[in-house]
């Protein structure tokens, strides 16, 4: 079977925008967080973010071709264009049939589409940016992403929720797996600081309410969180097979083991009270991954920091991994990065990839009084030098979508 292994690295977030200075602030549990400054909330009840500070795309793109896209895909191309420099990579050296690139996304052209709202609400239709139909499709950021490094095989946007880019991982494994491709740039973009969206998020009270205290903000399995840290960025991480790599002396991070996906037609935003949906992702991951339950070392967990997430995501580490989850090392670091919803996956398995790279398990800041329901090692406060044989990074999106990544040591 084709193994395939992670060689190249990009990300673009609060916390950093190139690979060192981020592993640094995860590591260190830094957080990022500060009032929201994009925009004034005005009255509503959530008021912190981890916002990206001086960004400039003209690094990745021309200003003309920045200008006109929207600033999720602006992101994208940036991590994307770091993760292809970070693998060394030669597009040109590549049989163009057997290089592919996939996005995540959850929110894509929602900036175009509520721009171009508000230009026909206030103006005329004349108003509206004729590139509203390119940008404003969720499919745009792959396509853009496919022009600005040249991948001519494949161009694809999945869109599951905050599963998104954790599923994108996995349609590149696959068909590395079965010699579709050799080489994939799979990753996720998202910028959903935007007032509506905002507002959406305000009504449905999964933002954490600890204005006063960003840095402490978001609390992931503490018996006093209220909700997540939004955030904003991108991930992409280039995905190849094991003989292309070595032949050409790529430094191999990690190896993917395998992926497995959920649906649990439950609820449209709760998760299953048993964490069924999880469980049967996780069973899956671990069955493609030829890896048992036991050999897992370390799980970067969805911690969201809402009430039912972080316990439910608990219950089903606990009835899968029964005895060994007591001896499983879980952490959340979305209270470093935020909540990046779509991108979240390829964010965290980034942090996954380099947790088993350097043998650090990054820590779960801000848990200073665990729920009574939470009760696994959750590395609170510092990270933790450990030998990470193998990893998991669970992620779950509305309407009870699940997607769980195997992560293996590359010896």
């Amino acid at each position: 079977m084709r193994r395939v292994v992670i060689t190249g690295m990009g990300v673009i977030a609060a916390n950093g925008k190139e690979l060192g200075g981020f592993w640094d602030t995860v590591r260190r549990g830094q957080p990022f967080a500060g009032p929201l400054t994009r925009f004034d909330p005005g009255d509503m009840p959530n008021r912190v973010a981890a916002e990206i500070k001086d960004f400039d795309p003209s690094h990745y793109m021309t200003r003309k071709h920045a200008h006109r896209l929207d600033l999720s895909t602006q992101y994208g191309i940036a991590a994307a264009t770091m993760a292809v420099k970070d693998a060394n990579l030669k597009m040109d050296a590549i049989d163009e049939d057997r290089v592919g690139v996939v996005e995540g996304i959850s929110l894509g052209g929602t900036e175009t589409s509520l721009r171009g709202q508000v230009s026909l609400m206030n103006k005329s239709y004349r108003q509206i940016n004729a590139y509203s139909l390119i940008n404003g499709y969720t499919g745009a950021g792959s396509g853009e992403i496919a022009l600005e490094t040249g991948i001519k095989g494949h161009a694809v946007t999945l869109c599951s929720s905050s599963a998104s880019s954790n599923d994108a991982l996995g349609y590149a494994f696959n068909l590395i797996q079965q010699d579709d491709v050799d080489v994939m740039l799979a990753g996720g973009d998202e910028a959903p600081l935007l007032p509506a969206l905002w507002a959406v998020f305000c009504l449905t009270k999964v933002m954490t309410c600890h204005n006063d205290d960003p840095a402490r903000a978001m609390r992931p399995f503490d018996k006093t969180r209220d909700g997540f840290l939004l955030g904003e960025g991108a991930a992409y991480l280039v995905l190849e097979e094991l003989s292309h790599a070595l032949a050409r002396g790529a430094r191999i991070y990690a190896e993917i083991g395998g992926q497995g996906r959920s649906c649990e037609a439950y609820h449209s935003v709760a998760p299953h009270p048993e964490g069924l949906g999880m469980v049967r992702a996780m069973e899956k991951a671990l069955r493609r991954a030829r890896v048992h339950p036991g050999q897992i070392d370390y799980i970067n967990a969805h911690g969201t920091a809402t009430g039912p997430n972080d316990v439910v995501e608990t219950t089903a580490i606990k009835k899968l991994f029964r005895d060994h989850a007591r001896r499983l090392a879980v952490s959340s670091t979305k209270p470093i990065t935020g909540h990046l919803m779509g991108a979240a996956g390829a964010m965290e398995t980034v942090i996954t990839a380099l947790a088993i790279y350097h043998q650090e398990i990054p820590p779960t800041i801000n848990l200073t009084e665990a729920d009574a329901e939470c009760d696994l090692d959750y590395v609170p406060g510092e990270s933790r030098p450990y030998p990470v044989r193998a990893a998991m990074n669970l992620n779950s999106g509305f309407g009870g979508k699940n997607s769980c990544l195997i992560l293996k040591r590359y010896p």
